[in-house]
């Protein structure tokens, strides 16, 4: 929260993020905006793992690509996991892995993690902040957990899908977006050119690398916010 421009952008984000919260259409029509932020979330979310497939196909039921099936049943399950991901994130992590990369990797590297010493001790320190070893907002810590599990890449097949879910399950559980409807993956494919490069300069562990990558973080939150204003003006519209 010290490095240059961070605070005042996560401070940004949290204030479009409260704004979208508050859209009429959440007061009767909630679970539509919800189904329809979870499907986008998970047509940008296979995208950014190379799975790239028009939505209007994919809501007709018409996409069978393993990638983005596994990015929907993700999308589906993670308010299931919010209670579970601050007390025991290794078994959530298992879950999504296997959750997303079914048909993609054998059965018997679904929900398994690498075994390279480097990777588990990264991960213990990752758990260790997601069980309350961090006191930072939950915004940083979500772009932490997804800076390092796009780093590690811990497990095989559609690691990134995990990366993302990982970090949206932080959002929803700490209450930031406590029903997972702000569409960040839209925001990072939105921006996909700096999510890459931000992901890449995290990975490199220096404060500017860091420091790049909160931004992005926080801009790819505020385009979510903006997709949630505009599924809610799109439902509103529909039931007129």
């Amino acid at each position: 929260m010290t490095l240059a421009d961070i605070a005042p952008a996560v401070e940004r984000a949290r204030d479009r993020v409260d704004q979208a919260l508050r859209h009429r259409a959440l007061r009767r029509h909630g679970g539509k905006v919800a189904a329809e932020a979870s499907l986008r979330s998970a047509v940008a979310s296979a995208a950014l793992e190379g799975s790239v497939h028009d939505r209007e196909a994919v809501r007709g039921g018409a996409v069978t690509d393993p990638v983005l099936q596994g990015a929907l049943r993700v999308a589906g399950a993670l308010p299931s996991f919010a209670d579970l991901w601050p007390r025991a994130p290794r078994q959530v992590l298992a879950r999504l892995h296997a959750l997303a990369a079914r048909g993609t990797v054998p059965d018997s590297a679904l929900g398994r993690p690498s075994g390279d010493p480097t990777v588990a001790a990264r991960l213990d320190g990752l758990v260790a902040l997601v069980t309350g070893g961090t006191s930072v907002p939950p915004l940083v810590l979500a772009a932490v957990v997804h800076g390092e599990l796009l780093a590690l890449r811990p497990f095989a097949g559609p690691s990134g899908v995990v990366a993302r879910a990982a970090a949206r399950l932080t959002l929803l559980a700490s209450g930031f977006d406590p029903r997972g409807l702000v569409a960040v993956d839209v925001g990072h494919l939105e921006r996909h050119p700096e999510y890459i490069g931000a992901s890449g300069a995290y990975a490199t562990g220096t404060p500017d690398g860091v420091r790049s990558w909160l931004r992005h973080y926080a801009n790819a939150v505020e385009v979510g916010a903006a997709e949630l204003d505009a599924i809610g003006d799109e439902v509103l519209a529909a039931v007129r």
